[in-house]
């Protein structure tokens, strides 16, 4: 190790020294310029030195002081300090009550255990060091999800710790088959990264494309789990995304039984889940806590809303445009008499209101909770009623669009219901233009493109393209959970069998 015009210039394989000072110095060089490292030297009864180093703020100094400060110094713990050899002897002898603690023999090896929370103990004339995972600090508590709103079912959400997603999931999963596997993406954030499933329901060559494209990810840092989607994803520049993203641990879990493979990511607490399809984009959290019957009814309203999102305004512009015979005609005389001031095209018109209604819709989510609601309701309010005062809009004009905003708003993921609003100004191009024939040719392209996008092999609109009748029981209606007997979304077909039995009185 040398310093060279202000570089310092450092071996990642380099061995730990058995002197603590040359460790001190050599740590203290790699670390120059970052006061938050604590370095605290101890000694136990002049014969034994010995080193801490921790990053303050991420280490829980109550359970550092309880469990290895005064074990060592204060209760003079060590009685066999005259017959210890080598620190794995005061790891089995002497500190045993602290968990998850490993040796290291390298420097680089020790920097990244004390950048992940733990803390690093440096023993004078050994050449190896022990990695004490305690990590502490100010953490975010188990709140309930903001992003995915439900009725009935569990109200607990993922966080941004690591260990406490994979617990979330594994209280609901208590069995040895569900499987986790640890994962360092970034070469200067080192990101955990979790990949979890469960054995024997899993494909095997889904599971094997997971780890291939986690480990082919190279990039500085991982900040968030929208970096690994971007680079694991089958079609980058598919408006529709093909990773589902959950802060629900209920929703990872249902996955996880189905078959699929969930990813979490240390310091976000949206889990991603793979591989995704266009049905289970079109799931809520409550269609599996409802009754069936309701569950059903509710999945067929978000359908035909879903349907309106992407095509309201467009149907609206074709037929006052070209195709007014088709509206009855005390509908068209209205619409033809709000219209008659209007200087716009109907297809602009309804640019000029979709764009509106965006930007509000942005402005809401980006400002303050306690105004975003208000802005945007009272804005939208205004500005329609002004715009139609003045002759720049038509009032048809503005309930299509609210409607159609309300519509979209029905979308139960976020993504997916951005990619319907990017297309909804794609479809609207072509009705102004073509009419009726221009929608026609967008949702036929539309439509080609989904039956041909793949998530990890898998067929984006399975099970009905290509169609697997047994797998229907959950895509256009949700039947009884008694006659729920196989995987729905099963991508795995080891064991596309689920154990569903003991319907109650009624039962035929």
């Amino acid at each position: 190790m040398k310093k060279l015009k202000n570089k310092t210039i450092v071996r990642d394989s380099e061995p730990i020294a058995s002197n603590l000072l040359e460790v001190e110095s050599s740590l203290r060089i790699r670390l120059c310029d970052c006061s938050d490292i604590v370095f605290r030297t101890f000694e136990i009864r002049r014969k034994v030195k010995f080193m801490l180093v921790f990053v303050d703020g991420m280490v829980d100094t109550k359970t550092l002081d309880e469990s290895l400060l005064k074990p060592l110094i204060y209760y003079d713990l060590p009685h066999r300090l005259d017959g210890i050899r080598s620190l794995k002897d005061v790891v089995q002898g002497e500190l045993l009550p602290v968990a998850q603690a490993k040796t290291v023999s390298t420097m680089n090896d020790a920097i990244k255990e004390l950048l992940k929370a733990g803390v690093v103990v440096f023993l004078d004339g050994e050449r190896t060091a022990l990695a004490i995972n305690m990590q502490g600090g100010q953490e975010r508590a188990i709140e309930e999800s903001t992003s995915e709103g439900n009725i009935r079912g569990p109200k607990d959400s993922f966080t941004e710790i690591l260990r406490t997603n994979t617990t979330l999931l594994r209280r609901r999963i208590r069995n040895p088959a569900l499987k986790v596997e640890s994962k360092t993406v970034g070469e200067m954030t080192n990101t955990d990264i979790a990949i979890v499933y469960v054995a024997g329901v899993v494909d095997e060559s889904v599971l094997e494309q997971v780890r291939q494209r986690i480990d082919r990810i190279n990039i500085d840092g991982i900040l968030e789990a929208g970096y690994i989607e971007e680079f694991i994803e089958d079609s980058s520049f598919s408006p529709f995304p093909q990773v589902l993203n959950t802060e629900r641990p209920d929703v990872a879990a249902s996955s996880l039984l189905e078959g699929k493979v969930a990813i979490v990511i240390d310091g976000t607490p949206f889990v991603l889940i793979v591989p995704m399809t266009f049905w289970a984009a079109m799931q809520a959290p409550d269609d599996h806590s409802e009754r069936f019957l309701y569950a059903t009814a509710i999945r067929w309203i978000r359908f035909i809303l879903v349907f309106l999102s992407l095509t309201f305004p467009s149907f609206y512009v074709a037929a006052s445009t070209f195709h007014p015979e088709m509206i009855p005609y005390r509908l068209m005389l209205s619409i033809a008499n709000a219209r008659e001031v209007i200087p716009f095209p109907a297809v602009i018109e309804a640019f000029v209101m979709e764009f509106m209604f965006e930007c509000l819709r942005e402005a809401g989510v980006r400002l303050p909770k306690s105004v975003g609601s208000a802005v945007t309701c009272v804005g939208s309010i205004v500005i329609g009623q002004a715009a139609v005062d003045a002759g720049i809009v038509s009032a048809p004009m503005v309930i299509v669009v609210s409607v159609t905003g309300i519509a979209s708003f029905t979308v139960p993921r976020y993504s997916f219901g951005t990619s319907m609003r990017l297309l909804r100004f794609g479809v609207l191009f072509m009705a102004g233009w073509l009419g009726f024939f221009g929608i026609a040719v967008c949702l036929i392209f539309i439509l080609c493109h989904l039956v041909t996008l793949e998530s990890f092999g898998i067929p984006y609109m399975l099970p009905v393209a290509p169609a697997h009748a047994s797998m229907f029981k959950d895509v256009f209606i949700r039947v009884p959970r008694w006659k729920m007997n196989s995987r729905t979304f099963a991508v795995g077909w080891t064991n596309s069998r689920r154990k569903y039995s003991g319907k109650g009185h009624g039962e035929t």
